[in-house]
């Protein structure tokens, strides 16, 4: 975007400065300016990335913390509430606890799972570090 500006300004210099070297001296700083500014500003944004890259446990846990409530769900509908119908049942109780609605927290799990799984395979073959 920068750069888009420099050509304009530079064409004001036509306008206003007749020496050619004063001209051409002038053109330069400005270039160079621009140039300077946008190093700092990537500069800076470098900074922020590695600020942000260490992170918290809030940002890093998000996803282990996803997982675990899918794993839960999963456990839930298919190992504890069975069970505890089955206990129930034989103590002829009339009492059914319902299963979970899984259907959107199955969306979510599996789109983890899938991305993991595309992670580990780049991790393997090394196409990212």
């Amino acid at each position: 975007m920068i750069e888009h500006l420099i050509g304009p300004v530079t064409g004001l210099l036509d306008k206003f400065v007749e020496d050619k070297d004063q001209k051409a001296r002038l053109a330069h700083e400005i270039s160079t300016l621009a140039t300077r500014q946008a190093h700092e500003i990537a500069k800076s944004q470098i900074e922020v990335n590695k600020e942000e890259a260490k992170g918290n446990w809030f940002q890093s846990g998000w996803r282990p913390a996803t997982g675990w409530v899918c794993t839960i769900g999963l456990a839930s509908n298919f190992l504890f509430i069975p069970v505890a119908n089955f206990v129930l049942t034989i103590n002829q109780s009339s009492v059914i606890v319902p299963t979970l609605d899984l259907s959107e927290m199955m969306p979510v799990l599996l789109g983890m799972l899938g991305l993991g799984t595309l992670r580990t395979y780049e991790k393997t073959q090394k196409v990212a570090s």
